[in-house]
């Protein structure tokens, strides 16, 4: 038998940065200790590079994430034996952060998996003796600023004809696969159709387990051909001002994998973090309330129509916002200029970063084309 106690995202950000960069570890981790010293293996998601000097934040959307070395020496006291790196901010400060961040890991004797160098290294699956079993890990992202190229350091990416390579290759040198993926739509608690079509896609080619995080909220799951899918496990600890801060942001869970014979079961370990009194991981004692709402995600999971639905709720809901993302002229002065004449081009060069990213990105891609479809229909039928 095999324990795998898998986390979501961690970054040390508003109080926990200068908790972990005092040291101050208890503070941040709670009763965790408590949890990873139970599994055979424990993995978390590094959603920040560690940059121990001057290094340079890329140009990109979003913010850069940076951290430290105390990160991964927080990581180890915690008793995390591997982190996960791709992400979409791995390269917020390029080749420099995604390189210092393996180093640091190698020092600490943390395992990681999901970046590297270049493309090759960050496709790197991770093969694990655990417990009595074999173990092959694979880590991936979706595509974002952070993905590493032939000539570039940076992250692991979502590729569905590669990933199935990948799952069908190690398939016959593991015992079991497990795939971690990074994606989907921020503070949206379902997967998008394309996501469950996915990540059945990886079962199908030999998964024995999906885990999904980077939504920065909890989503929920299903048994797919005997195999468990997790669509989102929220934040694990990550600290954010009190204005960004809601529940959904707070709410998680772990994930413990037991693996035995053909056996794979499961248990969540719910908690809280970033609480507007207590910053800290906090495990719930009564589950009650957050079972129900994952009852409730499950049912909707378990229906693909249901999903579909759902999602084109979600994405008419939130049009306003992506439309104006590709409308240059958003403000009365940018107008008048363009009446006058005197506004030379359509574009600058941040609004060609937000519509590459919005194209490239599968996420995003989905609700620009979910929302653009319904403006044409509704305009032009």
């Amino acid at each position: 038998m095999a324990r795998i106690l898998i986390a979501g995202d961690f970054v040390p950000y508003h109080r926990t940065k200068q908790q972990i960069e005092d040291g101050r570890f208890s503070e941040v981790f709670g009763a965790t200790q408590s949890y990873t010293e139970k599994a055979d293996y424990s993995i978390i998601n590094l959603e920040s590079p560690v940059v121990n000097g001057n290094a340079s934040p890329i140009s990109k959307t979003g913010p850069n994430l940076i951290c430290t070395e105390k990160a991964i020496e927080a990581v180890k006291y915690a008793g995390f034996n591997c982190v996960t790196l791709a992400n979409n901010h791995i390269r917020d400060y390029g080749n420099e952060g995604v390189e210092c961040t393996i180093k640091s890991c190698n020092k600490f004797g943390i395992d990681h998996v999901g970046s590297g160098t270049n493309k090759k290294e960050a496709e790197k699956v991770l093969f694990k003796n655990i417990g009595d079993k074999n173990f092959a890990i694979i880590n991936i992202c979706e595509n974002e600023w952070s993905v590493a190229t032939d000539n570039q350091a940076g992250a692991a990416a979502i590729s569905p004809i590669d990933n199935y390579h990948t799952i069908r290759e190690v398939k016959s040198k593991a015992e079991y696969v497990i795939v971690i993926t990074h994606g989907g739509i921020e503070l949206y608690n379902l997967p998008t159709p394309r996501m469950q079509e996915l990540y059945r896609f990886y079962v199908e080619a030999g998964a024995d387990a999906v885990v999904n995080h980077h939504q920065h909220c909890y989503s929920g799951y299903e048994t797919f051909m005997g195999k468990p899918i997790f669509y989102g496990i929220g934040n694990f600890s990550f600290d954010v001002a009190p204005k960004y801060n809601t529940r959904q942001w707070q709410e998680g869970y772990m994930v413990n994998l037991c693996f035995e014979g053909n056996e794979i079961s499961f248990e969540l370990y719910p908690y809280r973090q970033g609480c507007e009194d207590d910053s800290s991981v906090q495990f719930i004692a009564d589950t009650t309330e957050m079972q129900s709402k994952i009852q409730m995600l499950n049912e909707i999971i378990g229906n693909e129509e249901a999903v579909s639905d759902e999602f084109a709720k979600f994405a008419n809901k939130n049009s306003k916002g992506f439309i104006d993302m590709l409308e240059p002229f958003r403000n009365k002065y940018v107008s008048k200029l363009r009446n006058m004449n005197l506004f030379p081009k359509l574009y600058d060069a941040s609004n060609k970063k937000l519509l590459l990213n919005l194209i490239r990105c599968e996420s995003h891609r989905e609700m620009l084309t979910a929302i653009l479809e319904k403006e044409y229909i509704n305009n032009y039928k």
